[in-house]
């Protein structure tokens, strides 16, 4: 048992008060010390590092506001679109609480979509935060699977068919398929039992993953320390500096010099939070649709359906595989072969072993279909590039060969690279929201390919050009 610190009798009694719950529960300070008043910041942090504070105010809104929606929330199948209606029209301040929680839902992918991007334009999944990375593309993963269940309790027009669609496309896997799209509805069609199969999924099963991921990825980054826009480790640095010896000379205390940077950034988003809230809830129909406001039907099926607009890039992927497609990649494939073959520097087992590879990919993906070789349905493809555009990420910090980490110091034509790589993105975001058509289909298959190709392709390019000389301690301008 640890000794008690005792304070003279004329101290201040606020002093009195914190000693006492110290004394009692010395752990709660001792963490307060090591995540906030003694954890070192690079000095040099800019606009992109509100964003991760704004994911866990935003994770908090969504806790909150849930607590009160499920107050009222009945998930049935006849009841859980009257349900919400009441929560609308009846229940005190209800439209308000339903409306943060809608909110709130594409105020969480819009600043997780920035914070993930700035992760990538500094280098903060390199060395020696993999794992940072990794829980954070977990966390990315987890809260897909969150927003996809909970799109489907307000039992509107869209809800329903948005369900009824891609719990389909996981029928399309080879000799599991029926049968594990009939484990998640729980029937043979999305009904009552899918509803709370996914209420109970929402409610308690996700956030619980969600909540266990987040601290692990900041007990992760608060080991390993933060990374910096000029991708310097200032634990590496001289130590030194007016709040400790030991510390890094080019850090400060995270409270409470980042805290007054956060609340900042946290006043700014509440601002444009509430506007939207208040003013554009639906925000043209793209953060609720208005076939969300018509009951849902089994025997009307929408002319249209999408998904929301945070999963519209990978539904553009998955509309993208068709047989044509599969043919393209197949193509690719066979040139990537000789390639290897002709320009590779490595030896001829492995020349071999990657040809084999590429011949046995291209009987399972259909590419000798032309001479009556069937393969494995382009739907199911659709939905393995689908997958596999998040499940990329993952490989993201062994993809990366540079020898730099910052987009400061790599290469200028690495700046525009990036650049084409968010439009492409918002492209193919934007083609998932309309209706098919044919030029569609050839602009999100180009996307596609180039989304896959910036990452498959990153150990070659992340090495041409000549990076500029990084400098041995961050750079910060006092302001």
């Amino acid at each position: 048992m640890a000794e008690f610190k005792e304070l003279p009798p004329d101290a201040p009694t606020g002093q009195k008060v914190m000693n006492w719950f110290e004394n009692r529960f010395p752990t709660a300070f001792a963490a307060y010390r090591v995540h906030m008043s003694e954890y070192y910041a690079p000095k040099n942090f800019n606009f992109w590092y509100i964003f991760g504070s704004l994911a866990l105010l935003v994770l908090v809104i969504q806790i909150v506001t849930g607590i009160f929606l499920v107050m009222h929330y009945k998930p049935d199948a006849n009841t859980a679109f009257a349900s919400v209606e009441y929560i609308m029209r009846d229940v005190p301040w209800g439209w308000l609480i339903r409306y943060m929680h809608s909110t709130g839902a594409s105020a969480f992918f819009i600043v997780v979509y920035l914070h993930m991007y700035r992760g990538l334009i500094y280098g903060s999944y390199r060395k020696p935060r993999e794992l940072v990375w990794i829980f954070g593309c977990a966390i990315f993963l987890a809260l897909m699977a969150e927003a996809f269940m909970g799109y489907l309790l307000p039992w509107g027009q869209m809800s329903y068919w948005g369900a009824q669609v891609i719990v389909n496309l996981f029928s399309a896997i080879p000799f599991v398929g029926p049968d594990l799209a009939i484990l998640i509805r729980g029937d043979y069609v999305v009904g009552d039992a899918t509803l709370n199969r996914f209420f109970s999924f929402h409610v308690i099963a996700v956030p619980l993953v969600l909540l266990g991921l987040v601290v692990a990825h900041l007990l992760a980054l608060h080991d390993v320390g933060s990374n910096n826009p000029d991708g310097v480790e200032i634990k590496a640095g001289p130590k030194g500096n007016r709040w400790s010896k030991d510390a890094p000379a080019d850090g400060v205390p995270f409270h409470p010099y980042y805290t007054v940077h956060d609340i900042f950034g946290v006043s700014v988003f509440l601002m444009v939070f509430s506007a939207i809230v208040f003013f554009a809830p639906e925000f043209g129909g793209y953060f609720l649709e208005y076939n969300n406001f018509i009951p849902a039907d089994p025997l009307v099926t929408p002319l249209h359906i999408a998904p929301v607009w945070y999963f519209t890039p990978f539904y553009s992927m998955l509309r993208a595989i068709t047989t044509e497609m599969m043919l393209v990649v197949s193509v690719i494939t066979v040139l990537t072969v000789l390639f290897v073959w002709i320009k590779g520097r490595m030896s001829l087992m492995t020349k071999a072993g990657i040809s084999v590879a590429a011949l046995v990919a291209l009987a399972v993906f259909g590419g000798f279909s032309f001479i009556g070789i069937p393969g494995i349905d382009a739907k199911f493809w659709g939905v393995v590039v689908m997958g596999g555009a998040v499940i990329i990420l993952f490989f993201l910090p062994w993809l990366d060969h540079s020898p730099v980490k910052s987009i400061r110091y790599r290469p200028s034509w690495n700046k525009w690279l990036y650049l084409v790589f968010v439009i492409n993105f918002l492209i193919l975001g934007y083609l998932g929201v309309q209706p098919p058509s044919p030029v569609g289909e050839r602009v999100s298959q180009v996307g596609t390919l180039f989304y896959f190709g910036f990452f498959l392709l990153m150990p070659w390019w992340s090495r041409l050009g000549e990076p500029r000389p990084v400098p041995a301690r961050v750079i910060f301008k006092p302001h």
